[in-house]
């Protein structure tokens, strides 16, 4: 395990009224030392007012307060120094190039939280909740994140492995008693314990679509014909005008994507070129792309315009969508009060101009595309990375194998060694035996002083 004293800066650079500097590790009070005076380390947890110098000219650099954390009570597990400084840019990047040149080096991304899952103060997936905590861009997301950090996830792929350990445990009678013609075990128990255990695998699997789909964001594709208000919804939906918005049909020539929050979850909203069949060459290619994002998109927002009829055309499309579908009736404000329309049941009626209906709209696209998630009256844990999805699929593959192996009569001992795989595959998930591969694919994606 490398232990050698790292530093970085903690807190994003630019204009701010602090920043903090980390220095983790063996020696890294010997490396703080040298920059922070006085530097005293009898009482951990506390608060010190100090001045930063440079260890080689010993030139002032700021005025600083520190806090010592002794090993094993700190995030790392290591000692540890937390060093505010003035906000900006030169006063942190001063006090961290002294701290390097006080023999501190410079962090990788993520070893911080690396070191912490080395010594043991966190598992994999609570690191990967921190960063996940750290990108959160909407309410679900923090609060997802918040409960895999909390061990929401952890407890559950424990309890996963348990279960596992208990099925081998029944199958080891059978190797250990091969003289039994039914072993010391009932064979209805062993199946009890094996139908629990792969509904529980499952069920936990199943939460990958949604749980994927909430650490990316779901896909929001506005879709229709032109000049139906597709662009002006869309801007009334980011709340800023990104897309051109004209009174003449086709002004949308390209895709555009921007990220927005609906209903407290993370949406990728993208405007797209109206779809007809005729139109110019770059209208045309335009429409292609449309249609690839319609083919990849997690729900639909189909607008039609309110105070009419939906055409034999749009009810075609409609037909044709197999994901989540929202109908929008765009331009509400040009629809006289007195003209007795209304929307339909399974649509939303929408001023861009005006944004009456925005905010039903927002709701109504959170529940097409996190229908499970919404209804939850409290968050539960998800499988929110490809990396849990695949081990949990090799693990319900493995206690599948298992299945198969005992209904063909092969042997005890042969037929174990698939619920041996399913234990790897959960301790592989949780971080108990990972390859420095995995955990590089992990952490490259922190920031250097996380």
């Amino acid at each position: 395990m490398v232990t050698d004293p790292i530093a970085a800066i903690a807190t994003p650079p630019g204009r701010s009224a602090i920043a903090v500097v980390r220095v983790s590790g063996r020696g890294a009070w010997d490396v703080a030392g040298r920059v922070v005076a006085p530097f005293a380390t009898d009482r951990a947890r506390v608060v010190r007012r100090a001045r930063a110098i440079h260890p080689e000219s010993g030139e002032t650099l700021d005025d600083i307060l520190y806090v010592v954390f002794a090993a094993p009570a700190s995030y790392t597990g290591e000692d540890l120094v937390e060093i505010s400084t003035h906000g900006g840019l030169m006063a942190p990047a001063e006090v961290l190039a002294a701290l390097l040149a006080a023999g501190a080096r410079l962090a990788a991304p993520g070893e911080f939280t690396r070191r912490a899952v080395a010594h043991g103060k966190v598992d994999l997936l609570q690191a990967e909740a921190i960063g996940d905590l750290v990108d959160a861009t909407s309410a679900a997301q923090r609060r997802a994140a918040v409960v895999q950090l909390d061990r929401g996830l952890s407890e559950r792929i424990r309890r996963l492995r348990e279960q596992v350990l208990e099925l081998e445990a029944l199958v080891s009678y059978e190797i250990d008693f091969p003289e039994e013609d039914d072993g010391p075990v009932p064979a209805a128990r062993v199946a009890a314990v094996h139908a629990e255990l792969r509904a529980a695998l499952a069920g936990l699997l199943a939460t990958a679509r949604e749980g994927e789909r909430l650490r990316d964001g779901a896909l929001a594709v506005i879709a229709g014909p032109p000049n139906v208000g597709k662009s002006s919804l869309f801007n009334a939906l980011l709340g800023t005008a990104r897309a051109i918005v004209t009174d003449v049909p086709g002004t949308t020539r390209d895709a555009i994507e921007a990220p927005a929050e609906c209903g407290g979850f993370p949406f990728r909203l993208v405007d797209t070129a109206g779809l007809h069949e005729h139109g110019d060459r770059l209208e045309r290619l335009g429409i292609e792309v449309s249609r690839r994002y319609l083919a990849a998109a997690d729900v639909v927002v189909c607008c039609i315009e309110a105070g009419r009829a939906v055409r034999a055309e749009e009810r075609a499309f409609l037909a044709a969508l197999t994901v989540p579908v929202v109908v929008a009736r765009t331009k509400l404000d040009a629809v006289a009060r007195d003209s007795g329309w209304t929307p339909g049941t399974a649509e939303v009626a929408v001023s861009a101009l005006a944004g009456d209906g925005i905010p039903t709209l927002r709701a109504a696209l959170a529940r097409a595309a996190f229908a499970g998630l919404v209804a939850q009256a409290d968050p539960s844990p998800l499988v929110t990375r490809e990396r849990h999805r695949l081990a949990l699929g090799r693990a319900l593959s493995e206690v599948d194998d298992f299945a198969r192996a005992r209904a063909a009569q092969v042997d005890a001992a042969v037929a174990a060694t698939h619920l041996r795989a399913a234990v790897t595959a959960l301790e592989d998930l949780i971080g108990l035996v990972t390859s420095d591969d995995v955990l590089d694919r992990v952490f490259a994606a922190f920031c250097v002083g996380k």
